[in-house]
């Protein structure tokens, strides 16, 4: 075992990137590389095309499932369209158990609207993420094969602004109650129903859930990028570095996938001349990515003939320089 396969590395790993880079290839890769180790893992995916069963020749579902011929090694994928109709649900029962029948339709019918916006995607995709987080006790990492970076930002993005925005209405709940008890009429002390308001409950209890996740992000995450070598893909990476900086998230590492493999010298022809203008071409994009960025690189995989499954996923696995110790 090298020394970069002894580094220790935090309990939840995350691999992100532009859509189509190969995230699934490198998070499953990585999967593979710590349960090698002798560490029980779990591969998630949040990325709605779902390759992960793809990559192992098995259907996965909400729950974690162990793969075949895979010792230590589990797999689950979370089905955003089933998570944003849970999180609606959810939203109907904790509310409509908080206001009067003659409410409730109403709440229906803002919630649903609600939850046809953008935002409700994520919103919804968060809680099955965090959750996930908060009940891995079982596994000793977690890699996370997360959907594509925009989508991936404004997902870890949210603790942030929702701890201010319960903040907020938090403020306005209690305000609202105060001004409620001392304008009660008929009794002799003011009504008091602060400490059993349940909107207050439940706003108390998100607020701890996503301090949780922010704290969990900051201090017992790790995040790699993955990313191919063209102008796109690298720009991509650069707006994803900052902007996981300006969440107080930083880089660990960049992962490039699919490099064109250069062909014999004694090759000639057409395509062989292509393959080297390629190479070649490569070969700059990956300069800018070790000059440019701050951030290591931590593998160089060429594109494989055939899908990367099986035996090919442990080729990749091999070439992660990526530390897979148990955190320290």
């Amino acid at each position: 075992m090298s020394d970069t396969d002894r580094t220790p590395m935090e309990k939840f790993v995350f691999f992100g990137g532009k859509g189509g880079v190969g995230k699934t290839t490198m998070a499953s890769a990585y999967g593979v590389k710590s349960a090698a180790a002798g560490l029980d893992t779990l591969v998630v995916s949040t990325d709605p095309a779902h390759s992960t069963s793809d990559v192992f020749d098995q259907q996965f579902g909400d729950d974690p499932a162990a793969i075949e011929g895979r010792d230590r090694l589990w797999a689950m994928e979370i089905d955003p369209d089933e998570e944003v109709e849970h999180h609606l649900m959810e939203t109907k029962r904790a509310l409509g158990d908080q206001v009067s029948a003659a409410m409730v339709n109403e709440i229906d019918r803002q919630i649903e609207m609600a939850h046809q916006t953008p935002g409700a995607y994520e919103a919804a995709l968060f809680d099955r993420f965090v959750d996930v987080m908060q009940s891995a006790d079982g596994f000793d990492r977690v890699v996370f094969d997360t959907a594509p970076t925009g989508g991936t930002l404004r997902l870890l993005g949210l603790p942030e602004f929702l701890e201010g925005w319960i903040d907020r209405l938090t403020r306005k709940r209690e305000r609202a109650i105060d001004l409620y008890e001392k304008a009660a009429v008929g009794n002799n002390e003011p009504r008091r129903v602060m400490d059993g308001d349940p909107i207050l409950a439940r706003l108390r209890e998100r607020k701890a859930f996503f301090e949780y996740a922010g704290e969990t992000l900051r201090e017992e995450a790790a995040f790699f990028l993955v990313v191919t070598p063209d102008e796109l893909s690298l720009r991509e990476t650069r707006r994803a570095v900052e902007g996981l900086a300006d969440r107080g998230l930083s880089v660990r590492g960049l992962a490039v996938n699919r490099l064109t493999p250069e062909p014999e010298p004694h090759e000639e022809g057409r395509g062989a001349r292509y393959l080297r203008a390629r190479v070649d071409t490569e070969r700059d994009r990956l300069r800018e990515l070790r000059e440019g960025f701050d951030q290591p690189v931590v593998a160089s995989v060429e594109t494989r003939v055939e899908e990367v499954k099986g035996d090919l996923l442990d080729d990749v696995a091999a070439e992660l320089d990526v530390g897979v110790g148990r955190p320290a």
